[in-house]
């Protein structure tokens, strides 16, 4: 416990240091840039953000060394830009499975490796906009934060999309449609409610609330051109990546298929779009049974996506500019040298302490909110269900 003390509170000081300097800049862009111009203001706010989330991306790839391999074709890879010397060609919209604590890092991985880290966006829940730095961070940044309730969230999903129109840089738009992080009681849950609807029995995946996507969907056609499916998988050999995990500096494996879909192959109707979601999942969940057999996933190829040093040289950065303003502190005041001053430092720590563990706590699945079954004299094409509060979004979905 001291040992993952003495690391997470440096990290956390690191962290909180950086974030709150990105979120000053980012409240004066807001303040006095976007009035005159949301295109500038969306330019800068892309490069300001990506300083902040190249620290995440550096614990992966540098502190943790996360291996995440991706398993893609050709085309694929070319339109997501192949490097990070290269932007990403167009917007998307990525849909993924919601398998581990860190889905959302290994997405922003995949967004740095493509160039368009800074204008990376998802749907989030109302709360997350509440925790401290990177929930600033993610308002600034235009984050969809929805109420978890369909007859205000139609309203978030429409007028969000729909501003995004105009948006200066390829951005993806992560959704997931699964409503809620993956477990094995929100798996028999699902489970039970196909068996008694007479749908496709999930194994692997949940079944998917199509509400949001089809509303998402008939806003974005004309101005995004793909869907980015996503498929995360932990092998069986490697322990499952947590943020704990993470901040120890404790590697892990995570494979990730990806397939592109052209949007104008969708169907042009809402309940055929649905349709269409489902038997993704349908498919995402046979290609996760045929990983568990093989160990990887066989039917794409292995790209190598290599391990930049761009997330290094920011964190190098921002950990040289904390000890010069430490140094600089210290010279300009003897507090330190008090009680008062160890008191106030000792609160610091404490703080930092803390605001780690929210973080930490808010990204574990098993606090997540669990899944209820619900009845079974709904009507089927209730499936799929809504962006609201899980107990009720489960009530609605079925």
């Amino acid at each position: 416990m001291a040992i993952a003390a003495a690391v997470v509170v440096p990290l956390g000081v690191l962290f909180f240091f950086s974030g709150l300097v990105v979120n000053l800049i980012q409240a004066a862009c807001f303040v006095l840039i976007r009035p005159l111009s949301k295109s500038t203001y969306r330019i800068i706010n892309r490069a300001v953000a990506e300083l902040l989330w190249l620290e995440l991306v550096w614990i992966v790839d540098w502190w943790a060394g996360v291996k995440i391999e991706l398993y893609t074709d050709s085309d694929t890879f070319r339109q997501m830009g192949e490097s990070e010397s290269l932007i990403s060609k167009e917007h998307a919209l990525v849909l993924c499975n919601h398998r581990s604590d860190i889905d959302w890092l290994v997405g922003w991985v995949l967004a740095q490796r493509s160039g368009c880290l800074g204008s990376a966006l998802a749907f989030m829940k109302k709360s997350s906009k509440l925790l401290p730095v990177i929930g600033w961070s993610m308002w600034f940044s235009e984050y969809l934060f929805l109420e978890r309730n369909w007859a205000k969230d139609e309203k978030i999903i429409k007028s969000g999309v729909q501003q995004l129109h105009d948006f200066p840089r390829p951005f993806w738009l992560a959704l997931f449609v699964e409503g809620t992080r993956f477990t094995q009681a929100k798996l028999l849950a699902a489970q039970e409610y196909a068996a008694s609807a007479g749908l496709p029995v999930p194994r692997n995946v949940l079944i998917p609330r199509t509400k949001g996507f089809v509303c998402a969907v008939s806003n974005m056609r004309t101005f995004v051109p793909a869907i980015y499916d996503v498929t995360v998988a932990i092998p069986k050999s490697s322990p499952p990546p947590t943020l704990t995990r993470l901040f120890k500096g404790q590697s892990s494996v995570v494979h990730c298929h990806l397939k592109r879909h052209s949007m104008k192959d969708l169907p042009d109707t809402d309940d055929a779009v649905a349709q269409w979601c489902r038997d993704l999942f349908v498919a995402k969940d046979a290609l996760l049974d045929k990983h568990d057999a093989d160990g990887k996933f066989t039917d794409q190829g292995l790209v190598n996506m290599g391990r930049p040093i761009k997330s290094l040289v920011v964190v190098t950065s921002w950990a040289s500019l904390l000890v010069f303003v430490t140094l600089k502190f210290r010279q300009w005041a003897s507090l330190l040298s008090s009680w008062k001053g160890i008191a106030l430092a000792a609160g610091c720590l404490v703080v930092v302490t803390a605001l780690m563990q929210v973080l930490i706590r808010f990204s574990q699945s098993e606090r997540s909110t669990p899944a209820r079954v619900a009845p079974t004299t709904r009507p089927i094409n209730q499936a799929g269900g809504e962006l609201s509060s899980d107990a009720a979004a489960e009530r609605e979905q079925h």
